[in-house]
């Protein structure tokens, strides 16, 4: 790739990863289920590829939310709470480490096939789950435990297929699993999804396919740069749009990326 090229493939990846990043911030999250199906069809990667670059840029979003939320919701009140983050981590851990071993053994084409069937579960989330009302733990004692591991394991899973933070799926679950109120959610979905992806993290980083970072370092560094500031902005313009109007228009995104990613040779 000459000079030029790689200019406009970087001020792509900032330009992109500040609109994703604002679509996400717009609605609480990081905007990676955006994010994949772009670095699919923009930038031409293939699927596996795809999914470690949309990882490595989501952990760096995700290692620098945490910290911007300590005004709202301190440290303290996040690991007052550490027997709900250790819970859902004995799941999602495990989840992890499955979802990136399958898909490293995935045929390219299976793999977008799944990746365009859990857009089109993210998109059904956002519908139905992203306004989850605190309204006291679903379920208590050994059956809540014996849940949250359930439903780590699967969010470990789908975070690792797709490289996202899985807070899509997170939040929901800690509202409505264990009545967690929705700022605190934020954070504590957070608490999870780091280490969640650190494991899926080392798992890819034992396949071939791992050489793409190498390749593309400064690409993810610029998008993750750019998917930053989009969520900061997103984040300033929280509530601006209604969620009538916004969550449709989103979950109608990512079906239109769903058959895309479908369709994809």
């Amino acid at each position: 790739m000459n000079n030029s090229a790689r200019k406009y493939t970087l001020h792509a990846a900032f330009g992109v990863g500040s609109l994703v990043g604002t679509l996400g911030g717009l609605i609480g999250l990081g905007g990676a289920e955006f994010r994949l199906p772009i670095l699919i069809g923009l930038f031409r990667f293939a699927a596996l590829e795809a999914v470690i670059l949309n990882k490595a840029t989501s952990l760096v979003v995700v290692a620098t939310a945490l910290p911007f939320r300590t005004g709202t919701v301190p440290l303290s009140d996040v690991f007052a709470h550490w027997p709900i983050i250790v819970n859902l981590l004995l799941g999602s851990l495990a989840g992890a480490w499955f979802g990136a071993g399958w898909a490293t053994r995935l045929s390219s084409s299976t793999l977008y096939k799944v990746l365009a069937a859990l857009l089109v579960l993210i998109a059904g989330v956002l519908l139905v789950g992203h306004d989850a009302a605190a309204s006291g733990a679903l379920l208590t004692g050994t059956v809540q435990m014996l849940a949250g591991v359930l439903f780590g394991f699967g969010i470990g899973v789908v975070a690792s297929l797709m490289g996202v933070a899985g807070g899509e799926l997170l939040i929901p679950t800690l509202v409505l699993l264990f009545g967690a109120d929705i700022k605190l959610a934020g954070s504590l979905s957070l608490a999870v999804s780091l280490p969640t992806m650190h494991v899926g993290f080392a798992r890819y980083s034992r396949d071939q396919s791992f050489t793409v970072l190498a390749r593309n370092g400064q690409f993810v560094l610029v998008m993750a740069a750019g998917s930053i500031l989009g969520t900061f902005i997103g984040g300033k313009l929280l509530g601006i749009v209604p969620d009538a109007i916004l969550l449709p228009a989103l979950a109608g995104i990512l079906l239109v990326s769903a058959m895309k990613v479908w369709r994809h040779k």
